[in-house]
């Protein structure tokens, strides 16, 4: 008897989960992971607890979606108590590891003479000894760079805290914000005790497009520990999907894929930009870009900057088994508020290309380039983004994220690079949060509010993109990356005004581009340009 062959659902969804709390960027590298779980989860629980009833009422009102408020309910206050105490027993060793940061701040700032460094050595704290170099910039001034790889290597890059969380979009109303909200076992999910490099991962997420046996699947998961009341027999269906990949037979193909995402086919290379990729649910079931739709090889995956939603493990845990390559900006070599998103990608399976401004890969029919991207991260000293240039088949397409445009010179230097552009595609978030909202958990001491109010995450405004494509004349203008879709609320938690001023500034945008006849439009849902 032939074994029945079955199919992972369109509308299922993965989280992955880092100590229950969902799995970003900045919570896999050791000590950017110790800082969030001590400065922004352990608070938030412990805000919790003390005031539940403010966090049950805030989470109820959708225009504080995003805010420090716990998604929780009365009935799990217990479970939160659990999960804070947890943190000081069976994570302490990462709690010593963020309390050294601060001491080691602290011994840093005293440091005003000028003089060499090398006495301070013996007084890093223990957890820090060793892993550290301490220097001096040219002004004289101390700072220390961590040593990634090491960290790595070390007791305080913790597998045994990872874990894999399912959903499907049928069986709740939305995802909660994941960003403030630990996620506990219920009856609407299913959580595996798996890392992300567990082969359950791989298997689970080919079968989207290759059915898995019956037999397959009952013996992946009857070898992990199972929680939740979500029945993994659920996930799976012997149909097959309705919206397969259509593969490229001619000419360049440029798919919006949703936010900060893109996708560039040709018949002979698939490239994906910051890949976001929505489940299908049945709401949005026709203006969603989803998985089944993505070719079966990706060659190239280009990340332009390591924010959640451009480097986004969910995604990229579910398409690493077709990924050749991902191209990743070099970052500064050990700052605290620069992770390398090469470590942390290689330590993720990923075969990774980490490239400076302007370095350039070769690609059937073409190449890509690393752009320099200014702005949108507060100022910080943050090296690891990039804007990018591919040209394939006769074609150019600039894809700039959220890079912003405070000196329009860096374009001047580089009219002839980006001369005869088809398209140019640019992010418009232009009023961004503080940047304390992303970063905050990495000080060591309050940060004032006149500064956190002027440093914010923002992205190009009108009078800034519009700056580059007057200088540059593209044939066309896509603006992306505003978090308007409403599937994605669950990690931008934005919701716009109809005179929000990122929808201002963008219509702005797309009337004066029409001005000198180069058409320009807001990229939303499901959008295809055939070049």
């Amino acid at each position: 008897m032939t074994d029945r062959l079955f199919y992972l659902k369109e509308d299922v969804y993965f989280e992955p989960l880092f100590n229950n709390w969902y799995a970003w960027s900045y919570l896999l590298p050791p000590v950017t992971a110790a800082r969030y779980m001590v400065n922004t989860h352990k608070r938030i629980m412990n805000s919790f607890v003390n005031n539940y009833e403010l966090h049950i009422s805030a989470a109820k009102e959708s225009v504080v979606t995003g805010g420090d408020f716990l998604h929780c309910s009365e009935e799990q206050l217990e479970d939160i108590q659990n999960l804070i105490n947890d943190i000081d027993t069976k994570c302490s060793d990462l709690v010593e590891l963020s309390s050294a940061i601060n001491a080691l701040d602290e011994m840093l700032e005293s440091h005003t003479s000028g003089q060499t460094v090398e006495p301070f050595y013996k007084k890093v704290p223990q957890a820090l000894s060793g892993y550290v170099e301490l220097v001096m910039d040219l002004q004289h001034r101390p700072s220390y760079r961590l040593i990634e790889a090491l960290l790595y290597q070390s007791k305080y890059y913790k597998k045994d805290l990872q874990a894999l969380s399912f959903g499907m979009l049928s069986k709740v109303e939305e995802r909660p914000f994941v960003l403030s909200t630990p996620r506990l076992p219920d009856d609407n999910h299913l959580r595996i005790e798996a890392d992300f490099n567990s082969k359950i991962v791989d298997e689970i997420f080919k079968s989207r497009e290759i059915p898995i046996s019956e037999k397959r699947i009952k013996e992946l998961f009857s070898t992990n520990e199972l929680a939740g009341g979500l029945d993994y027999n659920e996930l799976f269906t012997e149909n097959k999907t309705q919206f397969p990949h259509k593969p490229v037979e001619s000419g360049v193909r440029l798919q919006y894929t949703g936010h900060a995402g893109f996708l560039v086919e040709t018949k002979d290379v698939s490239i994906l930009i910051d890949p976001v990729i929505a489940s299908r649910g049945k709401e949005y079931e026709a203006d969603t870009i989803s998985y089944s739709e993505i070719p079966p090889k990706i060659d190239f995956i280009c990340l332009t900057h390591n924010h959640q939603d451009h480097v986004c493990i969910e995604s990229l845990l579910q398409l690493r088994y077709k990924t050749s390559q991902v191209i990743v900006p070099k970052n500064n070599g050990g700052s605290l508020a620069d992770p390398s998103i090469k470590l942390l990608l290689k330590h993720l399976n990923f075969n990774v290309i980490e490239v400076e401004d302007l370095d350039q890969i070769n690609i059937p029919n073409g190449k890509i380039t690393a752009i320099p991207f200014l702005g949108e991260h507060g100022d910080l000293n943050v090296r690891s983004k990039a804007a990018w240039l591919i040209e394939v088949d006769g074609k150019k397409l600039f894809f700039g994220a959220d890079s912003a445009n405070p000196d329009v010179n860096l374009y001047r230097h580089m009219c002839d690079l980006l001369s005869g552009l088809d398209v140019y595609a640019i992010g418009m978030e232009c009023v961004g949060a503080p940047y304390t909202w992303l970063y905050g958990a990495l000080h060591s001491k309050m940060v004032p509010k006149a500064i956190k109010d002027t440093r914010r995450l923002d992205g190009s405004d009108c009078t800034q993109a519009y700056g580059v494509v007057e200088m540059i004349k593209p044939k066309q203008v896509c603006i992306y990356a505003l978090g308007m879709e409403p599937w994605f609320k669950y990690f931008m938690g934005l919701e716009y005004e109809e005179d929000s001023k990122q929808l201002l500034e963008s219509n702005k945008m797309i009337e004066q581009c029409s001005q000198i006849n180069i058409l320009a439009e807001k990229m939303y849902g499901r959008k295809t340009i055939e070049l």
